[in-house]
C-alpha cells in the first residue's frame, strides 16, 4: 500500500513512540520522529499528521500547512489555543490514562492529613512519643471542581473510603458516586462544608482563576485544597494571603501558574503548603501511544477521532 500519510512525531519520548507506533504497523503511514522542532526534516511529502507535545508543536504547527490532525500527548493543550494559533484542523488529547495515577496521588496526600504521618515523623525526630488521635476520611466531604474522568474515579475511590461526594461542573452529572451536584452560580454554596476540595479543571479563560478570594473565603478554615489541574484556575496571591491568615488549613499543589516556580516565590515558604512540581500523573508512553494508534485506525476508516478539543471551550 502507498504511503497516503505523513506523521511527525514531536517529543522529548520520540523513539519510544516511534518504536510503539512502528510495532503497529499501521497500514500508509510514513513516520517522522524528532524532540527538537528545529531538527525537523524535510522529505519531499508534506506532514499532514502531528503527534507530540503541545509546546513544541506550537513553534511548527503555523508552518505547516498541510496538518489536518494533531494528536496531543497531554491532556492539557493550552500552548496550541493561544490567540492567532492555526484552529483549521482536528485537535484531540490524552484522557483516560491519568486516572489511576491521580487517584494514588490524592488519596495518598489525605491519607497523610488524615493519619498525620509527618507529623509523626516530625515527633520522632524530637524523640517526642505521640500518640493523639488520628483522623479519617470517613464521613468527611469531598469537593470535586470538576467532574470528567479523573473526578469520576477520585468520586468512586472516595466513596471506598466512606466519604461524601459534592461535584461542581459545568452541567454533566454522569457519575453516580456524586452525592450531590453543583452548577452555574452554586459554586459559593458548593464551597461550604467541604473538608477538601480537589481542583480537576483545564486552564481556559472560563476557569482563570475561578478559585479566587472569594471562593476562598467560603471555603471553612479545616478546609485543604487540592490541585491536580491547571495552576491558571488559582489566584495564587488570594490563596498565599488565606494560608498565611490560616483561613485555611492547607494546600497540596501539583501545578503553578509559572512552573518552574522561580526561585524567590511566596509558595515556597508558605505555611502548610505541599509542592510537588507536576508529577502527579507523568505520562506513560505505551499508554499515551495507544490513544494515537486507536485514533488513526478511526481516521483511516472514516470514524469520528476520540477525545476531540473544542477551540471555543479549550478542552
Amino acid at each position: 500500500m502507498n504511503t497516503k500519510h505523513h506523521l511527525l512525531i514531536l517529543s522529548q519520548h520520540d523513539e519510544i513512540y516511534k518504536q510503539l507506533i512502528a510495532c503497529e504497523q499501521l497500514p500508509g503511514l510514513l513516520v517522522s520522529a524528532v524532540k527538537e522542532p528545529i531538527k525537523i526534516v524535510h522529505t519531499g511529502e508534506p506532514i499532514d499528521i502531528i503527534f507530540g507535545e503541545p509546546s513544541l508543536i506550537s513553534e511548527v504547527l503555523p508552518n505547516m500547512p498541510a496538518v489536518h490532525w494533531v494528536q496531543s500527548t497531554w491532556a492539557g493543550v493550552e500552548p496550541l489555543l493561544v490567540p492567532g494559533m492555526r484552529q483549521d484542523y482536528q485537535l484531540t488529547n490524552a484522557r483516560n490514562v491519568y486516572g489511576q495515577a491521580m487517584v494514588e496521588y490524592v488519596f495518598g496526600y489525605l491519607l497523610m492529613i488524615e493519619r498525620k504521618i509527618l507529623v509523626r515523623w516530625q515527633s520522632q525526630l524530637t524523640e517526642k512519643w505521640d500518640n493523639r488521635p488520628n483522623g479519617t476520611l470517613r464521613e468527611k466531604t469531598l469537593g470535586l471542581l470538576g467532574v470528567g474522568s479523573i473526578g469520576s474515579q477520585l468520586a468512586n475511590t472516595a466513596h471506598d473510603f466512606g466519604m461524601q461526594v459534592f461535584g461542581y461542573t459545568r452541567q454533566s452529572e454522569d457519575c453516580p458516586a456524586v452525592d450531590r451536584y453543583f452548577h452555574g452560580e452554586e459554586l459559593t454554596e458548593f464551597a461550604c462544608g467541604l473538608d477538601y476540595l480537589v481542583c480537576c479543571l483545564p486552564g481556559t479563560p472560563a476557569t482563570f482563576h475561578l478559585i479566587n478570594e472569594g471562593f476562598l473565603s467560603s471555603l471553612p478554615p479545616k478546609a485543604w485544597l487540592l490541585n491536580i489541574g491547571r495552576g491558571s484556575t488559582i489566584d495564587e496571591t488570594a490563596l498565599i494571603r488565606g494560608l498565611s491568615d490560616y483561613q485555611l488549613a492547607g494546600a497540596v499543589l501539583d501545578v503553578n501558574a509559572v512552573e518552574p516556580l522561580p526561585a524567590g516565590h511566596p509558595l515556597w515558604s508558605t505555611p502548610n503548603t505541599y509542592l510537588t512540581f507536576h508529577s502527579a500523573a507523568q505520562n506513560y508512553p505505551p499508554d499515551i501511544a495507544k490513544i494515537f494508534i486507536e485514533n488513526y485506525r478511526r481516521s483511516i476508516e472514516g470514524k469520528p477521532l476520540l477525545y476531540q478539543v473544542d477551540f471555543i471551550r479549550g478542552y
